[in-house]
């Protein structure tokens, strides 16, 4: 079984994934999935994190501004979309040799679309919770927790988007979205485990 989870910024998505390995004692992936993709390319781990989670730049604005990189040489394809194929790759072929693990968000849900051993979930919570939350883990204020929420919740949706025929956040793209706020990590983690079991998904 495969585990797939999207999340909003602060509400404890990569910690229910964590959780949710542990448990399970499956491999988990987040930001090591950005060091398996180098492996299966040439572009750095560095590189791969620069594009990581972030809409790609259109040509126009890409050549209005002259964004350094924006396209390698000796190919038509902008960087943005080629390390987003890496990734696509790369979550193919973990979940190919894997069987069974933990994939956290860079559209894991889409890339795995068509396989019946999957399981989708979106972690959500409210704007007081998360601001709480990325207040105490970053050390900073309030304000700045909420202007950073806000970034990078909108480079998610916009990377989510461009990529992919769907809405991120839309509940009709997950098998099962749930508040962390309320029911805890942990719990987030149970609630996933038991809806694969009951729809016999992981026996």
């Amino acid at each position: 079984m495969i585990y797939t989870i999207g999340r909003q910024y602060g509400s404890g998505g990569r910690e229910v994934g964590r959780i949710l390995s542990k448990k399970l004692s499956i491999p988990f992936y987040d930001r090591e999935l950005l060091d398996e993709a180098a492996k299966d390319s040439n572009y750095s781990a560095e590189v791969l994190e620069n594009f990581d989670e972030k809409k790609a730049p259109s040509l126009i604005y890409a050549l209005v501004t002259g964004i350094p990189g924006s396209y390698s040489q000796g190919s038509d394809i902008p960087i943005a979309m080629q390390t987003f194929l890496v990734s696509l790759h790369t979550i193919e072929r973990i979940a190919d040799e894997e069987g069974s693990c933990v994939f956290i968000g860079r559209c894991a849900d889409y890339v795995l679309k068509d396989r019946k051993d999957v399981v989708n979930a979106f972690i959500v919570s409210s704007l007081e919770d998360r601001i709480k939350t990325v207040t105490e883990r970053e050390g900073i204020s309030a304000d700045k927790a909420k202007t950073l929420i806000k970034r990078i919740d909108k480079n998610r949706a916009g990377y989510y988007n461009y990529y992919t025929d769907q809405r991120w956040g839309d509940v009709s793209n997950y098998d099962i979205c749930m508040d962390s706020g309320k029911i805890g990590m942990e719990g987030a983690a149970d609630l996933i485990i038991d809806y694969a079991r009951k729809c016999g998904k992981n026996d």
